[in-house]
């Protein structure tokens, strides 16, 4: 019999004979795998960067929306011209003498009577702003002012016009200035909006208006939503795939993402319109995804287009991906220079010309790059090809200590997928990234997909996967397919599922990882299966520890593996049961010496169709609790389970 709590409750479990199982013994000497194979994958879509990740509460700041980011935005999207104090004015968005050349537009508010109460702009941030009464707040414009020096005053308001937090300053200088103040609120809200005031007549130009929670993810300036990076962070990656996906290589040519527009002083980068449909701040840059990877212990990977667009640029998706667009010839060397600069920016002295950006940023040591992607799922075309095989020669001449990564097309199969493996072939490419979404019964009908792979070809990153849903079969279903993942760490290199992060009623595809709203962080159930795995690492693969014989060797309900820590000297057993009907399993770790006798024993289990949909309705969480083990022991497999039995190396 096994007891174990789920959801309070106290569950036992009768051990089912209706099935043999024989141990077999396991190999003494295990098999050396990736010790960098699960980690995560950050595309900005889906709200994950603005309206997310990057903690910035104001939405539209520097009045760059636009209708070619979201056919129904404009420079005053978010943004309302306030006038309650029977005030009047006028107000309108100009571009003839900016902060930045990078940053082109602004607010003209001319302020004719300022009324009783002045009058300014209200902004309503991401489905409002979420004001924390014990929380403090970092607010900051740059304003122009055309005449003589003008009061300001700066609240935060609930919906009703309740003023919930103060500040005042003074606007005084002819050039531009940056204003800032601290604002502690006197009451908590989750849709205040930010009220900013010119109380006097004259001219002011504003822009880069920001409202910031000081309690951000590290106390970083600047910096990520606190609950946000905690979850992320939670998952142990070995590293973090960024800024995406499509986003890289994105919609059309000039909508390439250009790295180098996303360092600096914030007010001096190019926003940018994304491929999904709303727009870049590039507040959260490449400084800040640096960062975040050295705050979370996980090693950067970053991303950069193979100089040819997106094949679904200008909405060619619809007939096939035919859109794809390649960087000019004559152009290519300073692509190419985009690519190696990139490299010097993470890992040149504070004494190079990017390393000196870094440092002054605030980051001198540099920032251990180790890996680069180059390209993204793409048509594998004559123009890709070119393209990519001069990028790569280039940069594997100039840094051959950064390993780089190619790709091998969207899908799991096919003539892009076949192509992109010839070149990878032909050029020896140390790591090809593979994507697939699929459904979970393919997961269980692939379970050997890599057990065929040459081993003495590319090793795989698999950038992006996910069984269609999320749900606890879901979940499991992959989890079945994490097993063979290990099993195949020699070649499989890394892993990540995809996408990471999603805001609840802005999402541009699903299944996520984690939903977000402005209140809460919703970790799904697939979610616990990859921290599972992830927390749970190994560096050695041990085959037939666990066996369940008296089975088809090929039964795709269940999947086991047995990886071992050799920092730690544990050997960690998981066993996946996507199956309705509770089995036995024998484990057999007699050549492992000096074990524990007692496990740690987790357990993700519950109704198949179950979802975690909101932290109010979160029913599917891991189960913790110890196991007593010997060299040779029984377990009793829960239907539709997932259990990792952690063996301490030390007694």
């Amino acid at each position: 019999m096994l007891k174990f709590k789920f959801l309070g409750l106290v569950v036992t479990l009768a051990i089912s004979v209706n099935m043999t199982v024989i141990a077999q013994p396991n190999v003494a000497k295990g098999k050396p795998i990736s010790k960098d194979l699960f980690g995560i994958f950050f595309e900005d879509l889906s709200y994950a960067a603005d309206g997310g990740l990057y903690a910035e509460l104001v939405q539209n700041r520097s009045f760059e929306y636009t209708p070619a980011d979201n056919k129904a935005w404009n420079p005053f999207t978010a943004w309302q011209y306030v006038t309650d104090g029977f005030g009047y004015g006028s107000i309108s968005v100009e571009s003839a003498a900016p902060l930045h050349v990078n940053n082109p537009h602004y607010v003209l508010l001319n302020i004719q009577d300022e009324g009783q109460k002045g009058i300014g702009l209200k902004n309503t941030g991401f489905d409002g702003m979420v004001i924390k009464s014990a929380g403090k707040y970092n607010f900051s414009v740059f304003i122009k002012n055309e005449g003589k020096a003008i009061p300001m005053v700066v609240q935060l308001q609930t919906t009703k016009g309740v003023v919930i937090g103060e500040t005042t300053f003074t606007a005084d200088k002819s050039t531009w200035k940056k204003y800032t103040a601290n604002i502690k609120p006197t009451a908590g809200t989750d849709t205040a909006h930010l009220v900013v005031l010119a109380k006097g007549k004259g001219k002011l130009a504003l822009d880069m208006i920001s409202l910031f929670p000081q309690n951000t993810y590290k106390g970083h300036a600047n910096g990520l939503r606190a609950d946000l990076g905690e979850a992320i962070a939670n998952l142990k990656p070995k590293f973090m795939r960024f800024p995406g996906g499509c986003l890289v290589h994105g919609d059309g040519i000039a909508n390439i993402y250009n790295w180098k527009n996303t360092v600096g002083p914030i007010e001096q980068r190019v926003e940018q319109r994304n491929i999904w449909n709303y727009h870049q701040s590039v507040g959260l840059g490449y400084f800040e995804y640096f960062q975040f990877c050295e705050d979370i212990g996980a090693k950067p990977l970053p991303v950069v287009a193979a100089a040819v667009s997106c094949q679904n640029s200008g909405g060619t998706w619809r007939i096939g991906g035919t859109g794809q667009k390649g960087i000019s010839m004559d152009e290519m060397q300073a692509y190419i220079q985009d690519v190696i600069d990139l490299i010097e920016y993470a890992n040149g002295p504070a004494t190079s010309h990017w390393g000196a950006i870094r440092a002054a940023a605030g980051h001198p040591k540099p920032f251990n790059l180790q890996y680069i992607g180059i390209g993204n799922e793409d048509k594998i075309t004559p123009e890709f090809t070119e393209r990519f095989t001069m990028i790569y020669k280039a940069v594997k001449a100039k840094h051959p200590e950064v390993t780089i990564i190619g790709t091998v097309g969207p899908s799991p199969a096919g003539p892009d997928y076949e192509a992109g493996w010839k070149i990878a072939d032909q050029l020896a490419v140390p790591v090809v990234d593979e994507h697939y979404y699929e459904s979970p019964e393919w997961f269980l009908k692939n379970n050997n997909r890599y057990d065929s792979y040459n081993r003495s070809h590319s090793k795989v990153y698999l950038g992006e996967y996910a069984s269609r849903g999320n749900t606890l079969y879901n979940a499991l279903c992959e989890a079945a397919y994490m097993t063979a993942l290990e099993r195949n760490g020699d070649v499989v290199h890394m892993a990540s599922y995809a996408p990471l992060i999603a805001r609840a009623g802005h999402t541009s595809w699903n299944p996520n990882l984690i939903y977000f709203n402005g209140t809460e962080v919703i970790p799904t159930v697939n979610y616990y299966v990859q921290q599972l795995f992830s927390v749970n690492q190994g560096d050695s693969y041990f085959a037939n520890t666990v066996k369940f014989a008296g089975l088809n060797t090929k039964d795709s309900t269940l999947a086991a593996s047995c990886v071992r820590d050799s920092q730690t000297g544990d050997v960690i057993l998981k066993i996946v049961n996507t199956g309705a009907t509770t089995v036995t399993a024998n484990a057999d770790v007699s050549a492992f010496k000096g074990l524990a006798s007692i496990a740690s024993l987790s357990i993700l289990s519950g109704d198949p169709k179950a979802k975690n949909a909101s932290i109010s309705d979160k029913n599917i969480l891991p189960v913790t609790s110890t196991l007593k083990v010997n060299p040779k022991f029984m377990y009793s497999v829960p239907a539709y389970s997932c259990s990792v039995i952690r063996i301490s190396g030390k007694k």
